[in-house]
């Protein structure tokens, strides 16, 4: 089963991702503590797009598809904005970050501990972020 949303560019949009994702994840079975996990991914990947690749132009937007099955639940976030490819990130040194007392740069790292497999597709001009997690049904 799939549902999609469309998401405008702007941060204010997050609020009504989180309760997308809310909604698509409550009658899946599995514990409030996972579903918090995978809505923090979600929310996260979404974010720096809004942000960073559509410099939160409302007027452009992303597509948050959510596929769930017995066995995974995944996520499909599709935009037109500059292409990044969170597998290619190379983390930071975390004391680094903490000494630096830096802000952010930190969500893919969590975004990579929660996730079970996430995929990038560029085509040049759609870009596809895929998120999966297994879950046991």
């Amino acid at each position: 089963m799939s549902h999609a949303l469309k998401l405008y560019c702007q941060t204010s949009s997050l609020a009504e991702l989180r309760k997308f994702i809310q909604m698509e994840l409550q009658e899946t079975g599995i514990s409030d503590a996972l579903q918090l996990q995978l809505t923090l991914a979600v929310e996260e990947v979404c974010a720096n797009l809004i942000i960073h690749s559509h410099n939160c132009d409302a007027t452009e937007h992303i597509t948050v598809d959510v596929i769930k099955s017995t066995q995974a639940i995944t996520f499909e976030i599709i935009d037109d904005g500059n292409a990044f490819n969170l597998l290619e990130y190379q983390v930071p040194d975390l004391q680094t970050v903490m000494d630096a007392k830096r802000k952010g740069g930190l969500g893919i790292i969590l975004i990579k501990k929660i996730m079970d497999k996430i995929e990038f597709i560029s085509n040049g001009s759609t870009n596809t972020c895929r998120l999966t997690k297994k879950i046991s049904s």
